[in-house]
């Protein structure tokens, strides 16, 4: 062996130099083994080392690279023949004598087609042979990359891959991208015949396919032999591919996948060039898989999010319990599922029950809104169910109920809690059988309708207390939805309150630009516990009562003036003396009565419940117990 290098470019071109003793430095600085004298070469660029029989190359991180065969390497065996370019330089690796002729022209092996044998190439070496076919590399790479669905773009990568290897089946298998390959169930398989095009079967060795994703190498089959080594069923040598080669897809640390090709053809067989040049596409692939997969979870979520907050609503809000609401909402809204919705008396339960009927098949259907507790229980009766002529005393005609006039729409009733017993029996029928009959009928009467209900009560309480029947119960909460209380929802306060200024103001006919600081802080240190309908009665009455274009401090009402604000935002100095005189008024009064609330709202001319507020919005009752 008689190992050199001869300069067939650059300032040393005609050199030979002899690698007697390695490692063998090249780089720009003096000390160097090799020399060369030229700003393209780093001081140390890279080295070549003995390792056993072999030559090998390593890039010492220079700054442009060094090249084998015009392939960016970082570590390489170097082979009889092969060209090393060095910045500017290049040279020809040699280890014995004979006929050579330097070239500029990329020298691929030439060596003989491998046959009766398998061949394991590893990942990490396939980024250092990319540029094996350079023209083929950069069209799949702009091809691929331009590709957006990740079904596409397996179809188009075999394509490609057709062009270049000559396969006549090819298959992509992806994984979850988990790390767990021992058990893996492919969550996708595409797989393409050159002849037959897409619609055919296709038989994959399920072990190669096993042992690539498990070794994250590749593998290359070229005779029976070997075959029977990876796969004891025999799927292999039933089909006789004459050659199999099975890439793995790597992405970072996950693999992803594999491309997986064989060919039947006597005189086609892979060899290691296809090896590596498959393997060189599939770092491309791998990266442009991953995007497409990332793009299509985008798009999915992106859809997903669409379809959640895209519904019809007058909810105001943008807080995150308000946001589950429409969430929930835009769920069950699809479907015909009774709804049981919950909460505090003001939280808007009406309007979540219409957003669910808008927002349904059934929204070009009525919707009936019955309050059961506006009601007696007779006149409730005929309002859900209708009567017969001559029913009753007053029953001068036929009339549909509630009930019968939202066919194919529906029914919202409030305050189910206070439904009696008698009605509660006629309701559960409805329910189950879809159908009821007048007061005074005797035909029953089929109606399509989906029932959505409402209360402020506990009713798993009442089913405990027996005044709510628990079959009943059970029909109704098929789904439950809880309104939040405005108190959990301070940020939507603002929001609210603007609304309604602007809502009132043009039903009043003015002029309405905003809410100081002062009287939002005050808004939003309330506690509201009559949630947004009180809001709502606050605003109308300060732009009812308010003189100036802004909603000021004194135009709230005097239950949120004398509430004590939960927010660091102090009011003006008047309302602050207000309270505290009101404060002091009240402690005397109380401790003239000895501590009797009656007595004490007989000295102060107010009545007792009154006293309790202001005592209550005051924060006072710790101060009396002293």
């Amino acid at each position: 062996m008689n190992p050199r290098l001869t300069a067939i470019s650059g300032r040393l071109k005609g050199s030979v130099f002899a690698i007697e003793d390695p490692p063998v430095v090249i780089g720009r600085e003096t000390s160097a083994t090799l020399c060369i004298a030229d700003a393209s070469v780093s001081r140390r660029h890279s080295k070549i080392e003995k390792e056993v029989e072999n030559f090998v190359i390593e890039d010492l991180d220079s700054l442009n690279g060094t090249f084998i065969n015009e392939v960016p390497v970082k570590r390489r065996e170097l082979q009889h023949g092969d060209r090393i370019r060095i910045g500017d330089s290049q040279f020809i690796f040699l280890t014995h004598d004979g006929d050579f002729k330097a070239s500029g022209e990329i020298r691929f092996d030439e060596g003989p087609v491998i046959s009766g044998s398998t061949l394991q190439f590893k990942f990490n070496d396939a980024l250092y042979v990319m540029a094996r076919d350079l023209s083929a590399l950069m069209k799949i790479s702009t091809t691929i990359n331009a590709i957006r669905g990740v079904e596409q773009l397996q179809k188009t990568l075999l394509d490609l891959v057709f062009e270049v290897v000559p396969a006549a089946r090819g298959v992509i298998l992806l994984t979850d991208g988990g790390g767990d390959t021992q058990e893996t169930e492919f969550s996708s398989v595409f797989g393409l015949d050159r002849v037959r095009g897409p619609d055919v079967t296709i038989k994959v060795s399920s072990k190669v396919t096993k042992w690539a994703l498990t070794h994250r190498e590749s593998i290359l089959i070229t005779n029976e032999s070997e075959a029977s080594k990876f796969e004891s069923s025999a799927s292999l040598i039933a089909d006789r591919p004459v050659s199999v080669l099975c890439v793995p897809l790597i992405m970072l640390d996950r693999t992803l996948g594999v491309i997986y090709l064989d060919t039947g053809e006597p005189n086609t067989v892979f060899d290691q060039d296809h090896l590596q040049l498959v393997s060189a596409i599939s770092a491309i692939t791998a990266v442009a898989i991953e995007n497409a997969r990332h793009i299509e979870w985008l798009v999915s979520e992106n859809q997903r999010l669409i379809d959640d907050f895209n519904i019809e609503h007058n909810l105001v809000g943008e807080s995150a319990p308000i946001r589950e609401v429409l969430q929930f909402i835009s769920k069950v809204a699809p479907t015909d599922s009774t709804v049981l919705i919950s909460g505090e008396s003001g939280t808007g339960k009406e309007l979540a029950a219409r957003a669910i009927h808008l927002n349904s098949k059934r929204a070009d259907k009525p919707f009936m809104a019955v309050n059961c507790a506006a009601l007696a229980e007779s006149l409730l009766e005929s309002e859900l169910f209708g009567h017969e002529k001559g029913s009753f005393t007053g029953a001068l005609t036929q009339k549909k109920g509630r009930l019968e006039i939202a066919d194919g729409g529906t029914v919202f009733l409030d305050e189910i809690g206070e439904l009696s017993p008698a009605l509660q029996v006629k309701l559960l029928r409805v329910l189950q059988e879809r159908e009821f009959e007048r007061v005074g009928g005797t035909r029953p009467i089929k109606v399509d309708i989906r029932v959505v209900t409402a209360t402020n009560k506990n009713l798993e309480e009442a089913v405990t207390q027996g005044t709510f029947r628990q079959d009943l119960y059970y029909r109704l909460n098929v789904v439950g939805l809880e309104m939040p209380p405005l108190r959990d929802r301070p940020q939507d306060i603002p929001l609210l309150a603007n609304y309604f200024a602007a809502k009132f103001g043009q039903q009043c006919n003015r002029r309405i630009t905003g809410i100081t600081t002062e009287a939002q802080a005050r808004l939003v240190g309330y506690d509201w516990p009559g949630n947004v309908r009180e809001l709502e009665n606050a605003i109308e009455r300060a732009i009812v009562l308010g003189v100036t274009e802004r909603i000021l401090l004194e135009d709230l009402p005097e239950s949120i003036l004398e509430a004590q604000a939960t927010v660091s935002i102090a009011g003006t100095k008047y309302h602050e003396a207000v309270a505290q005189t009101k404060k002091q008024i009240i402690l005397s009064a109380m401790q003239q009565a000895k501590g009797s609330y009656t007595e004490a709202a007989k000295i102060l001319g107010v009545h007792p419940n009154y006293l309790h507020r202001l005592i209550r919005n005051l924060n006072l009752k710790e101060q009396l117990k002293k």
